[in-house]
């Protein structure tokens, strides 16, 4: 995976600006946008026939295990509908894999099937059982196909899941419901991704009976955003075996990410608009995608939600060139307001400890923004410990702290003491020097 969010504007107050001043950082991200997209166009399709033989490569079929029994009735959340083998993964020697479909709750409570594996390490587990990370993907698309568990490396790979795995972890993937699962993916929503990731731990327990109780959960970007809606619900669940949570690269506040893609006509950010009104309009049907996306865009919108994954999606909108994709007045769509409050973080109750992980050089997501976040969560006091990474963008930040983000977690796992450090960290700072 090289690239999981949009370009949003690095390091503003390197130029003394605000970072409530939109209007300046949307300049400020123009000036990056060229060079950025340079590094990144080597590796990205130039073609939608390019972009599904790039998907095509790592793509695993698709098979009735997949399709969700209906009615689910009264199957109460984590239930396990079904496990199998499955031996299509390409995983560090030794180590095998699980399948999942279990049951979940969508936005609005209703019962959902969701998909998943567990990996499982190499060897004998502990007497206690296998230590167990819960993972939370970044975007891979919102097409059914896109599910990592579809993919031969999971998505990420060697980007920190593997070696998750070769260290001796247990993890615990969900793919989120609509991924895998024939329902419409709520793209990007931090409470029914929350309630996917803590469901699938008792349905893992129950297809995997080596595993341990106690559970961390780690997640990138979208998963990154994940992770705080598991710390808000295990505020109210208080489960005993949930040990803390890893945010890495995970915004906060998505109005200032949205006010800068609307105005920056790049194939990068011009291709997450078709896929968050796809998830708009999962989490809340009444929405208007015509009153989010640009007809241009609009024509795409059917294509990009359905024929393919993160490449394909990229192809497609680079057919647009730098024309806006989102119409003037988004944000006066009421169902994208309340999205947008879904995932906003840092205002409520959280059960720690919740590590938050930050590069300044994320050309994905606004090291400003995430800053400003855990300086609003520290001011409300949530247990949070944020580290800091100069000169890390987006995906290298999730593989180079790979190890510091292990070492956290058996630390969690074996209940060693912990403390925040909101007292400690100049918050006000949105650049380290290197």
């Amino acid at each position: 995976m090289l690239i999981v969010r949009c370009l949003t504007p690095p390091r503003p107050a390197q130029w003394g600006i605000s970072v409530n001043n939109v209007d300046k950082i949307m300049i400020t991200a123009c000036l990056i946008l060229a060079c950025a997209n340079a590094r990144a166009d080597l590796a990205l399709p130039k073609s939608r026939s390019e972009a599904l033989a790039m998907e095509a490569q790592d793509a695993l079929p698709l098979t009735r295990f997949y399709d969700s029994p209906q009615p689910l009735g009264t199957r109460a959340p984590g239930t396990l509908i079904r496990s199998e083998d499955f031996s299509g993964y390409s995983l560090p020697a030794g180590a095998h894999a699980r399948r999942i479909l279990y049951v979940s709750r969508t936005l609005n409570g209703r019962a959902v099937a969701v998909s998943g594996v567990v990996l499982i390490p190499a060897g004998t587990p502990p007497q206690e059982g296998w230590p167990v990370i819960a993972w939370a993907h970044g975007t891979s698309g919102v097409a059914r196909q896109c599910a990592p568990s579809l993919m031969k490396d999971m998505e990420y790979g060697e980007e920190g899941l593997m070696p998750m795995v070769r260290a001796g972890f247990a993890v615990i993937a969900t793919d989120y419901a609509g991924l895998g699962t024939p329902t419409p993916h709520v793209y990007d929503d931090k409470i029914p991704q929350a309630n996917d990731v803590v469901y699938s731990i008792p349905a893992a327990h129950a297809a995997v009976p080596a595993l341990g109780s106690r559970w961390v959960v780690i997640g990138h970007s979208q998963g990154g955003v994940a992770v705080w809606g598991v710390a808000e619900l295990e505020a109210k669940l208080s489960d005993p075996s949930y040990a803390g949570g890893i945010s890495v690269a995970g915004d906060m506040d998505y109005k200032i990410f949205e006010a800068h893609d609307a105005v920056t006509f790049s194939s990068i950010t011009n291709m997450y608009w078709p896929l968050t009104a796809f998830g708009v309009k999962a989490g809340y049907p009444t929405a208007d995608v015509s009153r989010i996306l640009t007809p241009v865009m609009q024509e795409r919108y059917t294509d990009m939600t359905t024929k393919g994954c993160w490449y394909y999606d990229y192809a497609v909108a680079a057919e647009v060139g730098e024309q806006r994709a989102a119409q003037p007045g988004w944000d006066r769509v009421p169902e994208l307001r309340r999205y947008n409050e879904d995932s906003r973080s840092a205002d409520k109750p959280i059960k720690g400890p919740l590590l938050v992980l930050a590069g300044d050089d994320d050309m994905s997501v606004n090291f400003g923004n995430i800053q400003s976040g855990v300086a609003r969560a520290c001011r409300n006091r949530l247990p949070i410990e944020f580290l800091h990474r100069p000169g890390l963008d987006h995906d290298p930040l999730m593989e180079k702290t790979i190890d510091l983000q292990l070492e956290w977690t058996r630390d969690r796992l074996q209940a060693k003491p912990w403390k925040g450090n909101c007292g400690s960290v100049d918050l006000t700072e949105r650049r380290t020097k290197k």
